[in-house]
This record gives structure tokens, sequence and C-alpha cells, in this order.
């Protein structure tokens, strides 16, 4: 599954909240500079060195060598660009690593800390492009979640009399916006435009994480408080939306949001009439990352590799200590324990089984995030149950876009579209329920 803010298999690592700046000992480029010679050495322990106790907390060595190992090979790096954002020193550069590109972002504190750091592939696709005049369908923003706590969102809405069936699109993991931006791919816009072509309204929101983190202030996050509420939410605000048949609505959730889509189907009671679940997976979302870090480490040619494998025994105690007597204010995987066991609480086959509606449950063959072994274990679970519709595509990852070759991160670098006969399975599954 896509994550950032929840778990080590995401593109982009976003980290602490940065603190304001002033003069330090070195230039703050000097300092970007060092820290990039030293991920690229591998030399993750010194690179944690340079982080302040915030960035200590969030981003432990072992999961900024998990993110850093998961991108392609380092190459040419463009010059640092310098600039001052609400009183910090920020510096962005663009790294050339194998075949793409990637913008790395780093903020220096005043005592000449790294307070913060991103790095992402670079746009290379045109921004989203406005709805044709003769298109199907128009959009419109919408505002979704609590009064006080709202969320900016998109309805793409068909043209005609209606009522007409509706979607509401969940995020995986990690700060999503509305259009599940990765790298160059925008998944929701593919799939909402798709469906809405079609005859079916979708709405797509910002994800409360990247939104209004100011919502978390207090530290504490569930996957309730990340996820599952706003997703209840937006249900509810669509059922009663003119033009909507509110007897049709569905829950589309996207790798953690296809895992928590059962869980928000119960909560919004008779709201939903049906799930469709993409790039699923069928365990625990924990005891995936050990899987995660292997393949990294394989496609690497590092499994026998030292560094690599202390790497999964930290992930590994991690997830016993969450499972054990950890606190709930500590760290492990990157996130507080509270957080992880929220998570694990959730059991994507039992939390299917106890599903009252129909669901479709999609999957590519190439997905590495979700691999093989978890779709085999669903249709070993319902294979046989008439409530479920089961459907794998060939040469499709984790996202839904087709591609070929071993599969990587650096995949989702490239730009590319949602499958157009996934979109279009779920639009007929959707007519007719």
């Amino acid at each position: 599954m896509k994550r950032t803010r929840n778990s080590i298999s995401a593109i982009a690592l976003v980290c602490a909240l940065v603190l304001p700046a002033s003069a330090a000992t070195d230039t703050p480029q000097a300092i970007a500079a060092r820290l990039l010679d030293r991920l690229d050495a591998g030399q993750y322990d010194q690179a944690e060195a340079m982080f302040n106790a915030q960035m200590q907390q969030h981003v432990p060595t072992d999961k900024l060598k998990a993110v850093w190992q998961s991108l392609p090979p380092a190459g040419k790096r463009d010059a640092a660009e310098l600039s001052q954002k609400d009183g910090m020193q920020v510096i962005r550069q663009t790294l050339h690593r194998g075949a793409t590109a990637w913008t790395f972002t780093v903020a220096v504190d005043a005592q000449g800390k790294v307070s913060g750091m991103f790095v992402q592939p670079q746009q290379n696709a045109a921004p989203i492009p406005a709805v044709p005049a003769d298109a199907g369908y128009s959009e419109r923003e919408v505002s979704v979640g609590a009064e006080g706590h709202p969320l900016g969102g998109t309805l793409a809405m068909p043209k005609g009399k209606g009522p007409f069936p509706a979607v509401v699109l969940v995020h995986g993991s990690g700060p999503n916006d509305r259009e599940e931006t990765i790298g160059p791919n925008h998944v929701f816009t593919d799939i909402a435009r798709g469906l809405a072509a079609q005859g079916i309204a979708v709405l797509r929101y910002e994800k409360r994480t990247r939104a209004r983190p100011q919502d978390y202030k207090d530290g504490i996050v569930t996957i309730d408080s990340e996820t599952t509420d706003d997703a209840v939410a937006a249900v509810k605000a669509l059922a009663t939306t003119p033009g909507i048949d509110p007897k049709r609505v569905f829950v589309f959730g996207h790798s953690l949001g296809a895992m928590v889509a059962p869980r928000i189907a119960q909560r919004a009671g008779q709201d939903v009439i049906g799930v469709i679940e993409l790039s699923g997976p069928s365990r625990k979302l924990i005891d995936i990352i050990p899987y995660q870090q292997r393949y990294m480490a394989k496609l690497q040619g590092k499994s026998d590799d030292p560094q690599a494998l202390a790497g999964i025994a930290k992930a590994e105690s991690d997830i016993a200590a969450i499972r054990g007597n950890a606190k709930p204010d500590d760290t492990a995987l990157g996130m507080r324990v509270d957080y992880w066991r929220s998570v694990d609480a959730i059991d994507p086959i039992a939390d299917n089984k106890a599903l009252r509606v129909p669901a479709l449950l999609l999957h590519g063959d190439r997905d590495f995030q979700v691999p093989m072994e978890d779709w085999t274990a669903l249709q070993q679970a319902f294979s046989g149950n008439k409530r479920f519709t089961m459907k794998l595509y060939p040469s499709l990852n984790h996202l839904g876009i087709a591609g070929s070759g071993t599969p990587s991160m650096a995949e989702y670098a490239q730009p590319g579209h949602v499958d157009a006969r996934l979109i279009n399975d779920a639009a007929a599954w959707i007519k007719a329920h």
C-alpha cells in the first residue's frame, strides 16, 4: 500500500513540524549537502544525528533508511535553491536518480539542525485539465467534515436529471490530496472522471492529515480520526445531496482505504449499499511492512546485507512492541504506538466477512506493496461467497496503472492513468447494484 505519514512504503517522506530558523554555524545549503552525502553513503545514523529532537522522534533511523533505500540509485544533483518561509530556512533542489528526477526539500532551524525533510518525484505531467465543456459531467467544489473542521472536496456530477448512484473515494496511507497524487499520477482524478462519464457521481476530498494537521495538535492520531470518521461524514453528506440517489451510495477505497472500507460501511449503516476495494490487503497492515523491506532489499541486491537485515529485525521488534507492553506514546515504525494499535485492530478478512452489503475486490498482479499472497488469501476467503466479486488485472500495479518489468517505487514517478478496464468494471458493477 502506498504510504507516507503512516508507514515506510511511501515515495514521499514528510517529517516533523519545522521550527523557526535564524543564523546557523554552517550555511543551510552546506547542511543539506552533508545530509544528502550521508544518506547516499548509507550513513543513516549520522544522517539522523543531524535532525532536531522532533525529527528524531518522528523519523527514526530504520524509517529513514527504508525510505531512502526505496529510491532509485543516486546521480547528479542540481544546484540548491535557498528561500525563507514563515521564518524558516528552506533548501530545495532537484536530484536525478536513475531515470527519474526528485525534489528534495530540507528545513534548517536556528541551531543548524534539520527540522523538516521532504523527497518526492517531480510532477512530470501537466496540471489536471479542466473538464471539457462537452463532457457528460461537471465538477464543483464542496465541503466535507464536521462544522468548524471542513475539508475541501470535489464532486463530479453527471449531467442530466438523476438521481444518480454515487461513490465516495477513500485514500490510501499518508497525507493525500483529493486527487490522490502520486508523483505525476492522479489516481482519484482518473477514477472520479471515468465513473462520472458513465453516469456515476463521485466525491473526492482532501485527507485531514494533509489539509488540517492542526487537528492533531495533541499528537494523537488513530485510524478513525485519520480516515474512518471523515469517510462516514462524506457518505452522509453525499446521501443528502440533491441529484444523488440516497439508496445507492458506495464506498470506493484504495490501499489503506480499501482495508477500512468495510469499517466505513458498518459505521455509515444504511447509507452505504456496497463497497469497492482496490489494492486492499488480506493481512493486518503492520504484518506487510517486513515483507516490503525484504522486497526492497532483494530489489537492490541486498538480501544478505547486514544493514538491511538489521532494519528488518528492527521493524519486527517494533511490531512485537506494538503488540506487547510498549507505552501508547512510544514511537514504533515511525509513529506513535497508539496509532499502530488502532490500525492493528483491523482484520481485513474478518471485517469483510462481517459485511452485509456486496463488495467488489480489485487487484493488479504487479502490486508489490500488497502482493499476490494477499490476493490469494482473499480469493480463498471469498471466491465462493456470492456477495463478493473479484477481479485480477494482469500488468497493473498498486495504483491500478499498467506497467512492465520488475515493479518498484521508481515506477510511480512515471506518468500514467488508472486502467480503463478497471474503471469500466467498477462502473458496470455499481450500475448492477
